[in-house]
Parts: C-alpha cells; structure tokens; sequence
C-alpha cells in the first residue's frame, strides 16, 4: 500500500536519482531489485568463503554489529534442539529470561520468530485490522522496511512520522489499531525515552495496540544511554535482535509483551512460516542467559576508537561516528570514490548503493572486513558502517590496518568505477 508521510520526505538522493520507496535507496543498473541484493549476498557469502579456504576463519572480522553465534551447549542438542519435545522443555525458561531482558510483567508472554522482521511483519498482519498503521520514527530516521512490507502484507495505509513532528495529529487523524515505535534505527539515530512513552501513552489511550521495535534499542537505550528497558517505555510488545548489540546469536527476534497478544503475532507468524524452530529458539534462549552489557560497552569503546581514527584520516566531513563505530552515508561515500576517480559524477553509469556494495566487496577480500554491504538481507540500509563486533578489529591487524584498508579500498573502487561489467562481476560475481 502507498505510505502517507506525515512530514517532507525525500523523493531523490543528493544525486537526483529516484529513491525506492520501500527501502529508501536509490536503485541502479547493477543492483535493480531485492534479486540483486540477494544475488549481492551469495557473492559475499563466495569471497568470504574463498578467503577462508586461504587464509583460515581467523582471517575475517565481522563488521557488521552482529556477532552470529551459535551458543548452543552440546547437551542440548537431543534435548531442546527436538523438534517435538523440545520447545516443551525450554518454553518457560525463554519466557522468564526474555521478560526480565525487555523489563516486562511476570504474567508476560514470549514467543521467537525466525527474524525481526518476520515478527515485525507478523504483528502488523495480526493486529492492524483493516486500518491504517502509524510508525513513529526518530528524528532524521525512517521505518524499517519490514514496516513498510508488514503493510503491504496487511493491505493497510502506512502512516510514518519523526519523533520531533505532529506524531499526535497522525494518530487522532488515522485512528490506528497498531503504532509501532522505532527507538533505534539501524543507522543508530535514536528517538527520546521521553518521546516513547508519551507516544505509547496517548496510542494506547486511543485503543491502539502499541509495538517497540527495539532491534537495537533493548540493550543500546538502558546500557550505553541510560535508559528504560523496552516494554519499561510503556508499550503492549517489544521485539529484540538476538544477534546484535551484544547479544551473541543465532539471527532472530524475541517478541515479548502482553500474553493474548503475543500470541495472536505467533500465530500469525506460524501461517506465514516465520516461527523460530526449536534450535534457533533454543539459542536464543542461550544467547539471552549469556548477556553481559560489558561485552556491549566493549564493542562500543572499540567502534568509537576506530571511528576517531577513521575521521583523523578521511575527516569528518566524510565519516560520522555512531554509538557502535564510523558510518559514511552512501551518497558521500559515492561522491568520494568519484572524487578519487578524478571526474565529476555527472552522466555517473552506477548509483551510490552499487559504489558502497563494490566497496564493501574489497573491503571483504582483500582485507577480511565483514560489512553489512556484502552480507546485508534485501532492504538493508546502504551506508558504509563499520560496527565491529567482539575481537573483530584486532582479526584484520588492528585500528591502523581497518583505516588503510577503508584508503585502499575507496581507491580500488575509484578504479572501476567507470566500468560497469568490472563493477558488475565485483559485486554479484558475473558480468551484465
């Protein structure tokens, strides 16, 4: 279903290139869909494993903010790993730890889905009953893509709004049976705790079902800023990463929230095949027991001190530094490598997310660093972000060696990137 923006958004990128609107990049020649993307994918998942055969698992640090372990403990395998039995035996431990991780009620439900997503989308299919859902974001973020696809699914209006603008005029108008709040978004801009349960108050004052996407925000919000744990904000739901921001893996999400409603999203999320099976919710279940905020504000310290050190070199102007580490927006990052290049990007035959893929692609097989731009889902944001997971710095050689490789690899783009069947066979693997 179309969106209604509450605010001015964005139709084109710095470059004039149309933005697509589910995503919110602008798509090329090289990188035209979701297919691509996955195609993009496999072709990260061949030169990660190419280095590996080579240079052995030591030689790759994850840069992405996801550890992606799998914590199981060997005991479990013929015990909560069974399909049948298994969940049966482990339910009620995931339940108690999961409430006590989203600062839920005693009398709380749990459930795992296969991803955040899925339980994203499985809630607003389950609960948006026909009517409009209202997605209040943080000031200079958008919803995540799974909002906008959970619509679709739906077949409901999507009505997004920043945290900083007339979010209330956007519920009274629309009469929503579910908001969503966005506290963190995957580019780590962050909505007020103060804002959150002003938000969840007047929803839920106006019957809405209110549902905290809380990817990141469940551990970054109470451990590095102080504040409230999720369902604390005054929410019915809140979902989580098991895989980032100190959490360990494997890749799902843990819904947590009032007992009737977690289900009626579990439910949903079994009909589409979304569940989490019995191992992925067994792991979670361990990765969950096994957090410690100090492995978060390690990882934190370490994408600051990088950060800075990237800044030192590229400036300022070109890297931003987030709670977890430096970020280049995608259009700088573009205008950078053309920079280098020694030509303007006038009559450019690529766009900025098929510069930052071929990016990510050098950065992964000459120097080993892991990023989102090669090993990103479909509808992942674009941006260059270093978010280095636990001894992933020191894997690759060391703060030094990341910057040298982001110089070197920048140039490596540079090089190719008036030649679209280079750039094409670096980033998918194949020629047009």
């Amino acid at each position: 279903m179309p969106t209604n923006l509450m605010q001015a958004k964005k139709t084109t990128d710095s470059l004039g290139n149309p933005l697509d609107p589910i995503v919110g990049f602008a798509r090329g020649q090289i990188i035209r869909s979701s297919v691509e993307e996955a195609r993009r994918l496999r072709q990260g998942q061949r030169v990660a494993a190419e280095r590996v055969r080579r240079l052995g698992a030591e030689s790759i640090g994850v840069f992405t903010g996801n550890q992606r372990d799998f914590p199981l403990r060997p005991e479990d395998l013929n015990t909560y790993c069974e399909e049948w039995v298994g969940p049966g035996l482990f339910a009620e431990e995931l339940r108690r730890i999961a409430i006590e991780h989203m600062g839920g009620q005693a009398s709380d439900g749990a459930a795992a889905v296969n991803r955040t997503s899925a339980g994203i989308i499985a809630g607003i299919a389950a609960l948006a009953d026909g009517r409009p859902v209202v997605s209040v974001v943080p000031p200079g973020g958008r919803s995540h893509a799974s909002v906008i696809r959970g619509c679709g699914v739906a077949r409901v209006e999507l009505v997004e709004v920043q945290g900083d603008k007339d979010w209330i005029a956007a519920i009274e108008a629309h009469a929503p049976a579910v908001v969503v709040v966005t506290t963190v978004t995957s580019s780590l801009e962050f909505l007020d705790d103060a804002v959150s349960m002003d938000v969840a108050g007047v929803a839920k004052a106006r019957g809405a079902v209110v549902l905290f996407d809380e990817a990141y925000g469940a551990r970054m919000r109470p451990v590095l800023r102080g504040g409230a744990l999720s369902l604390r904000l005054g929410g019915d739901l809140a979902i989580t990463n098991c895989d980032k921001a100190g959490l360990s893996g494997p890749r799902c999400g843990v819904l947590v929230g009032r007992p009737a409603l977690v289900t009626r999203v579990a439910a949903k999320a079994s009909e589409f095949g979304m569940e989490a099976r019995a191992p992925i919710a067994a792991g979670a279940l361990r990765s969950l027991e096994r957090f410690a905020p100090q492995d978060l504000i390690d990882e934190a310290q370490s994408g600051q001190r990088l950060g800075r050190a990237l800044q030192a070199r590229l400036g300022a102007d070109l890297v931003a530094v987030s709670d977890l580490g430096p970020m280049i927006e995608e259009d700088l990052a573009f205008q950078e490598v053309f920079r280098r290049a020694g030509r303007d990007t006038k009559g450019a035959g690529v766009v900025p997310c098929e510069v930052t893929s071929a990016i990510g692609m050098v950065l992964l097989r000459d120097h080993g660093i892991l990023t989102v731009n090669t090993h990103g889902q479909p509808g992942a944001r674009v941006s260059v972000r270093l978010k280095p997971t636990h001894g992933a710095i020191e894997r690759v050689g060391g703060i030094d060696a990341v910057v040298d490789a982001m110089v070197a690899s920048l140039n490596a783009v540079a090089r190719v990137v008036d030649d679209p069947a280079a750039m094409s066979e670096l980033i998918l693997g194949e020629t047009p």
